[in-house]
């Protein structure tokens, strides 16, 4: 539209309708100036469908203007406060803005409505504000509106947003009506907590209730599937997605791409990315993750390669998967070539995780000297993942007095980490020093360290198992345990010796075998064994990084029972068939 002639005396219906097809700032600076000369600047209903105009619907929203004109206006209306709130907050670096507003208009005596605290919430939700939510939050319930459908889900948003599980699933149980939004929102908010077994459980109770998914609850919970190695579920999922004909954009597309290939199924994984009719720059870099943490590595780079021929352009993020190709492969010398290309080809400078990639690259292969001096030269300053790496190279390759001066580093940068203290006390058990295991304890203790508790799942029958070491809850513990004895027998008369070095505690050998024997993996395959057919594979997930007895064990359990065994740990996976790995021991 062109506003250049406006007829003398327009009326309010007129104007609202010239002030809807107005696409432009000159379009609307015109209508404005006319309605300055007619004085219909007092008419606080068209003002504020002009303060709207620029704060929300012009393409290219003009908030500033918005507010100069909001901030003339002797008493804004409820509808200018919230279209002025609301303009702000669709900005995650204007939002403060947003909850300042709010704050002037509540000191301001304006009642708010349930449109106002919606547009609050997400401002909150932007930055994010939890104390300024809880604030939010107190005036909802003193005005009554906690029925709101709306304004629920906006608190249930704000708490997850910032890592407030439970109080968010209390609000939602609590809701007396629930939309597509509540379901989708709690769901995410546990993808995005770490809570996916939590995650998975109420999807299956959203279906229960006929609940339709859309596009995003579908792509957090494929997330989800992916996290914990659930991929029957994962398959079911995206089996829905094409009985009820729902779009595989680049969105979803990538997160089934992700999915396949965090649950051990590859081949799945390059068929969806192969089937995407558009790949955006994160679809590709997805790709070559997944071919990266199953030790594909000429595979990843090939993918790369395709990419670029593809003219789509690579970022950090796609980098960082090329370097982790190259770790898990060993393969320094492209590794190397590709780190110099970030800032001599594409202008990218290497960020900590880029140099993280290139230290573990070293220690992989043994190159412990040369990630030492790495990190030395490193242009910025190394964090503790970079010298706990080292560190743990040390330990592996024998370098002591390296070992020693990198535990000083380690404990500085992170003090309160019980990760730490683990890989220190780890250190000193590998050199037999007990005493100083000891004071390491005792600095974690007086530090209030705590280390993180290490798990394992399988999923059967789209339900997922997790173990802990030594678990006595699951209800089919007992013949857990009588199959990890049959399984304990079975690998002596293999000529199984068991690999103790990575048993902290100063205890004689025979204690420390028995330590090892209920690690979380051994549980869950001994599930596994117990209760899948025999020519299904057996899929684990662990949080943690398999100790190099348990990898040992689970090479000869293969073998031994003739079965497929894919682990996901904390680092990559492993296959393991017919007594070999796929990492040829290179992890």
């Amino acid at each position: 539209m062109t506003c250049t002639r406006m007829k003398p005396m327009m009326d309010q219906g007129t104007l609202v309708a010239a002030i809807k097809r107005c696409t432009t700032v000159r379009d609307l600076e015109t209508i404005q100036a006319y309605m300055i000369r007619t004085n219909f600047t007092q008419d606080s209903f068209l003002l504020s469908k002009l303060i709207e105009s620029y704060a929300i619907t012009l393409p290219i929203r003009q908030i500033a203007h918005a507010y100069k004109l909001f901030s003339w206006t002797h008493q804004p209306n409820l509808f200018m406060w919230n279209t002025i709130i609301r303009g702000y907050s669709i900005n995650d670096l204007s939002s403060l803005k947003a909850i300042a507003l709010y704050k002037d208009m509540h000191l301001g005596g304006i009642s708010s409505n349930s449109f106002t605290f919606g547009f609050v919430l997400k401002a909150c939700c932007n930055l994010p504000r939890l104390e300024e939510g809880k604030m939010v939050h107190s005036q909802v319930l003193k005005m009554g509106l906690d029925y709101e459908t709306h304004v629920v889900n906006g608190l249930i948003k704000l708490y997850t947003t910032c890592g407030r599980v439970d109080e968010a699933r209390a609000l939602f149980d609590e809701m007396s009506e629930r939309d597509l939004v509540s379901w989708s929102t709690m769901v995410s908010g546990y993808v995005q907590n770490g809570c996916s077994n939590e995650a998975l459980v109420l999807f299956k109770q959203m279906q229960a209730q006929n609940v339709k998914a859309d596009e995003f609850t579908l792509a957090s919970v494929v997330g989800a599937c992916g996290d914990m190695g659930a991929l029957d579920l994962g398959k079911w999922v995206h089996s829905y997605i094409d009985k009820e004909g729902i779009d595989i954009d680049i969105v979803l597309g990538t997160s089934l791409v992700d999915m396949y290939s965090k649950c051990g199924s590859l081949d799945n994984a390059i068929r969806v990315f192969e089937g995407m009719s558009k790949r955006d720059v994160m679809a590709w870099s997805t790709m070559i993750r997944g071919c990266a943490i199953h030790g594909f590595g000429e595979k990843a780079l090939k993918v790369f390669h395709a990419m670029k021929s593809a003219n789509v352009r690579p970022n950090s993020v796609t980098f960082t998967s090329v370097l982790c190709a190259c770790s898990h492969s060993g393969l320094v010398k492209e590794g190397c070539q590709y780190f110099n290309s970030m800032s001599l080809e594409y202008g990218i400078t290497p960020q900590i995780e880029h140099y993280g990639c290139m230290v573990d690259l070293f220690c992989r292969a043994g190159l412990v000297l040369r990630a030492h001096k790495f990190i030395q030269e490193m242009p910025i300053k190394p964090n503790a993942v970079l010298w706990r790496t080292l560190l743990g190279a040390c330990k592996t390759h024998g370098y002591k007095e390296l070992s020693e001066s990198i535990t000083r580093e380690v404990l500085e940068l992170e003090p309160h980490s019980a990760e730490n203290y683990v890989l220190v006390s780890n250190v000193y058990a590998s050199l037999g020093r007990w005493s100083s295991v000891s004071k390491v304890r005792s600095q974690m203790k007086h530090k209030k360290a705590k280390k993180r508790r290490g798990w394992s799942s399988i999923e059967m029958g789209f339900v997922v198992h997790q173990f802990v070491m030594g678990d006595e809850l699951h209800p089919e513990i007992k013949q857990i345990y009588q199959m990890l004895d049959q399984m304990a027998k079975k690998l002596k008369q293999e000529g199984h010796v068991a690999t103790t070095i990575d048993v902290l505690h100063d205890i004689d050998e025979e204690e420390k075998e028995h330590a090892l024997g209920f690690h979380s993996e051994r549980l869950a395959i001994a599930y596994g064994l117990l209760r899948l057919s025999k020519d299904s594979p057996i899929r684990i997930v662990k949080n943690l990084r398999v100790c190099t007895d348990c990898h040992s064990v689970i090479k000869l359990i293969s073998s031994v029972y003739k079965r497929d065994i894919i682990v996901r740990d904390r680092i990559r996976f492993h296959h393991f068939r017919e007594g070999k790995c796929s990492c040829n021991d290179y992890w």
